[in-house]
């Protein structure tokens, strides 16, 4: 009996541990001129989008079980990435090399809390816009890395949900947690 109680103590310590250590889900995703680009809701109902089309049969979100496919957190941040070194290599900055500042840009927190807000530079805007078309082409099957079977999900508005998504996973994935130097994902 004892062993028992002890066990869903842990049990329930972690639980709570887990909850409290969660990221957060912004109210709203905007860029520097206050356009927003997409919502909590917009998040909550691509990952619904995700588990409604059994994207998990096709690739994973935080690399859990990519047997069958791409990881799409490190797919959106991988893309994300290139395209924002190519963006910064065609603007340099003296002093600063254009992997620094996407690393930088990539690990920086610009949640605020009173807010609700993640702010995002137009750069990372852009790209994500990019990466939506991208994904929406993907799921098409107009791609021939898609490996799915054609018109997938053909809804632009489910496309754009589960795109919004796959940029929250990254976001968790690189930005650093508040007063640490490793993310919500602990990398």
């Amino acid at each position: 009996m004892l062993t028992y109680l002890f066990g869903f103590s842990v049990l329930g310590v972690l639980a709570y541990l887990v909850y409290q250590d969660q990221p957060p889900l912004p109210g709203c995703v905007t860029s520097p001129s206050g356009a927003m680009l997409f919502t909590r809701q917009d998040i909550l109902a691509g990952m619904h989008v995700f588990q409604r089309y059994g994207v998990m049969e096709y690739g994973s979100i935080y690399g859990h079980g990519a047997y069958l496919g791409p990881d799409f957190t490190a797919d959106y941040l991988h893309r994300s990435a290139e395209g924002l070194t190519a963006r910064y290599r065609a603007e340099p900055i003296e002093g600063a090399s254009a992997e620094e500042r996407v690393r930088s840009e990539l690990h920086a927190n610009t949640y605020e809390p009173a807010t609700d807000r993640l702010l995002w530079t137009e750069a990372r805007v852009d790209m994500h816009r990019q990466l939506r078309a991208y994904y929406q082409r993907l799921f098409n099957n107009g791609l021939p890395d898609g490996g799915m079977q054609a018109r997938y999900i053909e809804d632009p508005e489910a496309m754009r949900q589960l795109t919004a998504f796959f940029a929250w996973t990254a976001w968790t994935a690189t930005a650093n947690r508040p007063g640490r130097d490793y993310s919500y994902t602990n990398n």
